[in-house]
């Protein structure tokens, strides 16, 4: 496994491997690795031939007030975790390599990443757009790995993709839930007993949204208040949102009618977790 620092050494490795008749992943992270992101390591492996992960923790998507300077790096761990999975390369660059100069270009999605998490985290879809597409532009890969539990930015990223015209597939990958249902997540280190067992409420509650969904309940409204009721038996978490959306564009649907994502996100203590599933209907 080589580690390279430097956009340089990183770009000239990808395009050395495709040169090579190479297909090239590539799995962005921001390091802390759980099983969560090795399970987009490994679906990685299996449709690719060389696999670039990136380590960067980017500042452009944490707010003023967010957790950038306490957000947990693990790196040495992390790369003996990726060479445990065969990784070939690893992109490891600094703050001043991704943005030199004090840059003042941005990409931003419109309309998109206002929705969800970016109405409540002003900016940070920018900061994830404009890191993905320096990323896509330096590596180059073929395919790009996501996990569905960032299924906003999923969504922002394949309409990045498909407006910009990147010759990339991105994939997007099953949420990793722990053996309680806990959506697997690197700010999982921050939460204290009692705040991981509060944190449970979430899976909980769109649990239970599914199973009104399954037994019939199509309007959005009466789902999320079925949601509301199993948040409100958990005084240790701190509801930020819980909604119905349309998968792709992230608008609300005041009706099921085919796929929907219902996601939720709140605080257990100082921590901000996010969760999310899928309904779809028969038809």
């Amino acid at each position: 496994m080589k580690i390279h620092p430097t956009i340089e050494e990183m770009r000239a490795a990808s395009r050395a491997a495709r040169l090579g008749g190479l297909r090239v992943g590539l799995v962005p992270t921001m390091g802390a690795l759980h099983e969560g992101h090795l399970s987009l390591v490994r679906a990685a492996k299996s449709q690719c031939d060389a696999v670039v992960v990136s380590i960067f923790v980017n500042p452009l998507q944490f707010g003023p007030n967010e957790d950038l300077a306490k957000y947990p790096r693990t790196f040495d761990r992390d790369c003996e975790l990726l060479a445990q999975e065969e990784v070939e390369f690893v992109f490891a660059p600094s703050p001043e390599q991704m943005y030199p100069n004090k840059s003042v270009t941005w990409v931003e999605v419109e309309g998109l990443s206002q929705r969800l998490c970016g109405w409540s985290r002003p900016g940070h879809f920018r900061g994830v757009t404009t890191v993905v597409s320096k990323l896509f532009h330096i590596v180059e890969p073929d395919l790009a790995f996501f996990g569905q539990k960032d299924a906003a930015q999923a969504a922002i990223i394949r309409r990045m993709v498909r407006d910009l015209n990147f010759a990339v597939e991105v994939v997007v990958c099953p949420i990793v839930r722990e053996s309680d249902g806990l959506a697997m997540s690197s700010r999982n280190i921050y939460l204290n007993p009692e705040e991981r067992k509060s944190a449970l409420v979430l899976y909980r509650a769109l649990q239970q949204i599914r199973n009104s969904f399954e037994a019939g309940e199509r309007n959005s409204a009466r789902l999320i208040a079925v949601g509301q009721q199993v948040l409100a038996q958990e005084a240790g978490i701190r509801l930020d949102y819980l909604e119905i959306a349309n998968p792709e564009t992230l608008e609300a649907l005041p009706e099921i009618t085919s796929a929907a994502l219902v996601a939720v996100a709140g605080f257990s203590g100082n921590t901000r977790l996010i969760d999310n599933i899928l309904l779809t209907t028969n038809h």
